[in-house]
Formats: structure tokens, sequence, C-alpha cells
């Protein structure tokens, strides 16, 4: 098997040639036609997040070891299974989930394998999409996409339940959702206004710096757009009255000091981005006005089914996307680093 591996943080990635992995017990084989490049995939590269007030959270510090494969974007055939996976058959096509936990533990007992303390998520733990082949440890994180194209229903695994569970979260918003701000038009935030298309009737508000993403996020569904740039952009929200809920797919302090400004009394501020670094919060803002200041990570193994099955109806409008060899994973990260991306990067081994 090729791969696009890490052999140093924040240098270029280096192809590297294995045989081909031979799946154990429940273990699947998958060989990979589409994967996605993602945001989140530039710290790991880099090697870090960066938690704010001078903190760093080191990938090498969480079980990652070099050489590593990135890529949690994955859709691809069964080529071959271990003895114990069931209900699996060579040939089929799947998008794979990628938050894998340990499954012993009570967050993976409960169906939140995504909280796992020792995770084996694919891509930041264990190898992943950068690849031509990818072992999944069990069929039951194999996800049918029926008719969508390869290429978006690899997204769906990160960017697709991401936004999701952001909104599922959205709709829990006290007095209701009518009104649904979104700071962000990157891969994510494009993927949360589709899939908002399907999942609420709220009106959208996408905001964002690029002019380019802004016109992007109208033509996958955005009601209306915002640049926060412009001087009075909270003062015309609040004058409305405030939106009901932010999601806030960026997670830089602007975007978060943005989204906590411009939603109503009693209204939810949900943070997805990773972007890092620290902000000033009013905590007597937050009784006061009876805010609600959540994160929320990915999804889980439930979310994909759920979000799969609109997808199957043909109920998620598509997000803009581009494709590059495996080769051009290293170019597809230094675009996504420079802002140059609009929707999602693929790669096609």
């Amino acid at each position: 098997m090729r791969a696009m591996q890490i052999v140093e943080f924040g240098k270029p990635l280096k192809l590297n040639s294995y045989d081909n992995p031979k799946p154990q017990g429940s273990e699947v084989l998958v060989r990979i036609g589409s994967s996605g490049v993602c945001h989140s995939d530039l710290h790991i590269w880099e090697g870090f997040f960066d938690l704010g007030m001078g903190k760093k959270l080191e990938v090498i510090t969480r079980g990652m070891k070099l050489p590593h494969t990135l890529g949690h974007e994955i859709a691809g055939e069964v080529v071959a299974a271990g003895p114990d996976a069931k209900d699996v058959r060579i040939g089929q096509r799947f998008v794979v989930y990628p938050w894998i936990g340990c499954g012993a533990c009570q967050a993976c007992t409960s169906g939140d394998e995504l909280l796992c303390i020792n995770p084996r998520q694919l891509g930041t733990r264990r190898d992943g999409g950068y690849a031509d082949h990818v072992i999944v440890p069990h069929p039951k994180y194999l996800v049918d996409y029926g008719n969508a194209p390869q290429e978006l229903a690899c997204t769906y695994a990160c960017s697709g339940i991401t936004a999701y569970s952001a909104i599922k979260k959205a709709q829990a918003t006290r007095g209701g959702l009518k009104k649904l701000l979104m700071i962000g038009a990157g891969g994510v935030g494009l993927a949360g206004v589709a899939v908002a298309k399907a999942m609420c009737e709220a009106e959208i508000i996408v905001a964002d710096i690029d002019d380019t993403k802004l016109k992007a996020a109208k033509e996958t569904g955005a009601d209306r757009i915002v640049n926060p740039k412009t001087p009075d952009a909270v003062a015309k929200l609040v004058a409305e009255g405030g939106v009901d809920a932010a999601i806030d797919f960026v997670g830089a302090p602007s975007s978060l000091q943005f989204a906590v400004d411009s939603v109503r009394r009693g209204g939810s501020v949900t943070v997805v981005g990773l972007f890092g670094g620290d902000t000033p919060l009013s905590i007597a803002g937050l009784p006061l006005r009876m805010l609600t200041l959540q994160g929320s990570y990915v999804g889980s193994l439930e979310d994909l089914r759920e979000l799969m099955a609109l997808v199957r109806e043909g109920r998620v409008p598509p997000l803009p996307f581009s494709t590059k060899p495996l080769e051009g994973a290293y170019d597809a990260l230094q675009e996504l680093k420079a802002g140059k991306v609009v929707g999602r990067v693929i790669l096609k081994p």
C-alpha cells in the first residue's frame, strides 16, 4: 500500500510504501477511493493544538507515533475481512466512521465513542485515509452512502457529522430555533449549511471574512450572508432581536466574540472550530443573559447513520469540492493553510 505520511511535524509529507495489511479478527480492509482533507489535519501535521494562554496540546503525547498517516474522511470498498467480521461482503462500498473508541469504557458502551479517553481514531491515533488502504476495526463502522458521489460521501464522516451534531445542539436552544447563525464558511461551515437545510426550517445566516466563501455559502443554500468586518454587522443582528443560536465553525477569539455578541437572551453558542487561542469572557453575562455556551466535537456513530439516511434520501445539498491525487496531499494542506480552499479537497489514491 501507498501512504502519504508525517515523518516530521511541520515538514512535507513523505510517500511511503508497505505491504497491504491483513485484517485480523473483526477487522475489515478497505481500499480507499476518496479521502477528505480536513482543517484539523493541519493542526495534527503541525504537531499541536493551540489551547490558548500559552498552552499547547502536543499530539505526540496523546498516543500518536511517527510516521503517521493523516485522514479521517474516508470512503471506499471492502477488499478483505477478518474471520470474525460478520455481515460484510467483499466489494461493498461504504463511508468509514473514524471516531472509534476502545470499545470497553463507559463512554463507548453508551454510544459516545468520540468521548473515549483511550481512542483508536483513524487519522489521529491510528493510520488513516491519506493512503490507498486502511484497516477498520469492525464492520459496524461502515455506513452505506447510497447513490451519493463517493467524493461527497467521505466528507460526511467529519464535516458532515460535525455539523449535524452541532445543529442538533442548536435545535435544543431555549425558546426554539428560528434564526441560526453559522460562523465560518470553510468545509465544515458549508457542510453545516447543507445539513441544516435538511434538518430544520430556521433562517440560516452565514458569516465569514472571505467574500468568496460567502458566495459559496449562498450558493449552498444560506438565506443570508454577513461579513463580520462590516462595522455594523453585529448591530444589525442585535437590532433584529439577535439570533437564537450561533455555531462557531472557526473557534478563534474573534469568531467566538462575534457569536456571543449576536445571540439573543436565552440563546446558545456552540463552538466547533479548533483554530485556538483564548478570549476574555464576561462570566456574569452568561447568567444575566441566560446564555448557553457549549462545545461540540465531531459526532457519534448514530449521528453518522442518521445523517447518511438524509443523504440517501437526497435531502442534503452537495458542497463544493475539488480533487487531487494522493501525492498531492501536502499541497492540499498548504492550500488549506493559506485559506485558498473553497469547500473540500478530496484525495483520490
